[in-house]
């Protein structure tokens, strides 16, 4: 029942993030918690991510703009690398602790930024990819930031979702090769993490005819109530492991 279980929440995860461009890390994960540990996870969800990713290009492969996938990806797949090994080193009560906080505190800061709407330069996107792949190694998902930094960039819609997943694409993978090299992508990790990453990659497909309709307002309340559910429960599965 619990691998029915992730498959069903990373369906509905992979749909959603397909819609509005992230979400699958941030409601899949507590589920991947609960069954394997805080751990193993992690791991797990670089994997699915990557998929994930890889099937929102497919669906929208004529639409990536690649110079600004450039500009994100190439300071920020060393600085991924570099926060997935910082991220080892932490005990899995503070990366439950961690991710929880990031979440919840990510809903006024994502309100903050949309209220200082400004347009950005490939260089802020250069900035950005470094900043955010650190942090993308340590807490699993980072799209509440890297959401508003490209659609401050000026994509939308099939642009944004093709753009948005092939520069966190290199991210993830980066993240992933450095799990392998410390042992932490073992063989059963990485089927787990292929089991999850299908089901996202579904999603994203069932997804694509509903983008073109999506209203932002209910993209944020989406993202909203994700982020704070997914924070909720990181912080409760800490509150009982500790």
């Amino acid at each position: 029942m619990s691998f029915l279980f992730v498959l069903a929440v990373g369906l509905l995860a992979g749909t959603i993030s397909g819609i509005v461009g992230t979400g699958s890390s941030i409601m899949l994960m507590p589920v991947l918690v609960y069954e394997y540990g805080p751990k193993q996870a992690v791991p797990i969800m670089a994997i699915a991510a990557v998929m994930a990713n890889l099937s929102r290009i497919l669906a929208w492969w004529r639409e990536v703009d690649w110079r600004a996938c450039a500009a994100y990806s190439i300071p920020g797949i060393p600085a991924a690398a570099l926060g997935a090994r910082t991220m080892l080193a932490l005990p899995s009560h503070a990366i439950d602790i961690s991710i929880g906080l990031f979440l919840i505190t990510m809903v006024p800061v994502r309100h903050w930024l949309a209220r200082h709407e400004f347009k950005i330069s490939l260089w802020h996107l250069a900035i950005g990819g470094a900043v955010i792949g650190y942090i993308t190694g340590i807490v699993v998902s980072t799209g509440p930031l890297s959401v508003p930094l490209f659609l401050f960039y000026g994509l939308d819609r099939g642009a944004f979702l093709a753009t948005e997943a092939a520069s966190s694409l290199g991210l993830y993978l980066s993240k992933s090769v450095t799990f392998q090299q410390f042992g932490a992508l073992t063989p059963d990790v990485a089927l787990q993490g292929l089991i999850a990453g299908f089901s996202l990659m579904a999603g994203a497909f069932i997804a694509k005819p509903f983008v073109l309709g999506l209203k932002a307002d209910i993209f944020r309340l989406v993202m909203d109530g994700i982020m704070l559910a997914a924070g909720l429960s990181m912080l409760w599965n800490a509150a009982h492991s500790s």
